[in-house]
């Protein structure tokens, strides 16, 4: 009886997941779920990852988390597959026909990416390390035939860290600072926010994680109160617009860890004087009812000196506009207010005004941002865009089109135009290198002077003790 109970119980868990993962999509796409999982289980079997994961558990999570981007069937059945080619001889070509291409393309470019998490654990050189991480997430973008391979990747490693979190493993602080390097900027980019602050705050609780529990018991404590205080802050306003005519939504603004740690670091300030832990959000119609909320809440709530920001007067220099003020909400605690239109709030989550760029403290060339751009659009749902399902192929063709991520022997990305040579990279990577460059070496094997290099390629230069440069490498005859 036990274990009739125990089945049915699992059964339910089950058909509560599969409504999970086909959420969102029609009806018949439920069926290929489950007959993609069905494959998928019986094909990993027992089997773990390098992690200690089991293969099913960690492709279930890395659906569930696509499930959750709102993506389309196609990356969310990859993401069930995503390790068929580690237990599956031509697995290519049976995903293609039992799946179709489109999936089969989607888990080889996982296998593509899977090997970058090796670049920033071999470069050594403490003092390149940022440069190193830059390159590596547009690399990651580069690398991919489909910026959904990015989306999955990203899915991929949040399930990782979600499952270290239960079961510690040896190399989590390695994961963990990658991570943070490297894999939340990226989310951060192209608007998964959500995945952004779990990336952050999971990899902030291995690294530092006696700083993280000093926060979140600080959190923890006042828990209650904070909710409390928030549901007052949010009727008493709400109140006073309705009186005053005014449709807003007003909500409480969650506030993560990491973002908590960084602000405090930043600003060196304690805990108590981090405002925005208590936060409000204001979303109106028109600009000019921004305006007027501010003066509502300014009213009816003392403002704090010098925490008034006018991002609609004044955007920042990403075209991020909102006004942000911070008060003495009730009971004599701080308050920050972001109000904004929105308009301006879908342009700071999904649009130009790439919110990336402040919070990562510099400005982005022209082109990366129009790109990053269109990798925003590319997660809304078909039905509020009006896009077509050919919208992908007719982006990556332009996506990074004007550069080559190449390899060094120890692992170093090296950034290069397209179109590239040998002789380009041993020049950009060091002077004395390119004069002394000789032959060289892609992917193993000896190749021409003029041989253009591809996203990925590892070249070996081959070189003489002597430095001798000759006219004759800008002769393509010679």
């Amino acid at each position: 009886m036990v274990s009739v109970t125990h089945s049915i119980a699992q059964a339910g868990a089950e058909d509560a997941q599969f409504d999970l993962l086909a959420e969102g999509l029609p009806s018949a796409a439920r069926a290929q779920l489950v007959r993609a999982a069905d494959f998928a289980r019986g094909l990993y079997g027992e089997q773990c990852l390098g992690s200690g994961e089991p293969a099913w558990q960690h492709a279930l999570g890395m659906a569930l988390v696509a499930a959750s981007l709102r993506l389309d069937l196609d990356t969310r059945l990859a993401a069930l597959l995503f390790a068929s080619a580690d237990f599956l001889e031509d697995a290519s070509e049976k995903l293609t026909a039992g799946f179709g291409a489109p999936v089969a393309d989607l888990v080889g470019g996982l296998g593509r990416l899977k090997g970058l998490q090796l670049v920033t654990a071999r470069n050594e050189r403490a003092q390149s390390v940022k440069a190193q991480a830059e390159v590596l997430r547009k690399m990651l973008l580069a690398m991919s035939a489909d910026i959904r391979v990015v989306l999955l990747r990203l899915a991929s490693r949040t399930q990782t860290l979600r499952h270290l979190a239960e079961h510690p493993h040896a190399e989590r602080a390695e994961v963990a600072r990658e991570s943070l390097d490297i894999y939340a900027p990226l989310a951060n980019r192209i608007g998964v926010w959500h995945l952004k602050w779990e990336l952050e705050d999971l990899a902030f609780r291995f690294l530092e994680p006696d700083t993280y529990k000093r926060i979140a018991k600080m959190l923890d404590e006042r828990r209650v109160e904070r909710e409390q205080f928030i549901e007052e802050a949010i009727a008493r306003l709400q109140g006073e617009l309705a009186a005053a005519g005014l449709v807003a939504e007003v909500y409480g603004r969650p506030k993560h860890i990491y973002s908590i740690y960084s602000k405090m670091k930043s600003k060196n300030i304690d805990f108590a004087e981090v405002y925005d832990v208590r936060a409000l959000r204001v979303l109106v119609d028109e600009v000019k009812d921004c305006y007027t909320v501010l003066g509502i809440a300014h009213h009816i709530w003392q403002p704090i000196p010098r925490e008034f920001d006018d991002y609609i007067a004044h955007p920042k220099g990403n075209d991020y506009r909102s006004l942000h003020t911070a008060v003495i909400g009730p009971g004599r605690l701080p308050l920050e207010i972001q109000i904004r239109t929105r308009e301006m709030h879908e342009h700071a989550e999904l649009g130009v005004a790439a919110h990336w760029q402040y919070k990562e403290g510099r400005k982005a060339e022209a082109s990366f941002q129009q790109k990053i751009n269109w990798l925003r659009q590319l997660l809304e749902p078909a039905s509020r865009t009006g896009a077509e399902p050919d919208l992908l192929d007719g982006l990556q063709a332009e996506l990074f089109e004007d550069r080559v991520y190449a390899l060094s022997p120890r692992g170093e990305v090296v950034d290069l135009p397209r179109g590239a040579t040998p002789i380009d990279f041993a020049y950009n990577v060091h002077t004395s290198l390119g004069h002394r460059c000789r032959g060289a070496r892609v992917n193993g094997r000896m190749v021409p002077l003029d041989h253009k290099l591809a996203n990925g390629d590892s070249v070996e230069i081959i070189t003489s003790k002597q430095p001798n440069p000759s006219r004759d490498w800008l002769v393509p005859s010679l």
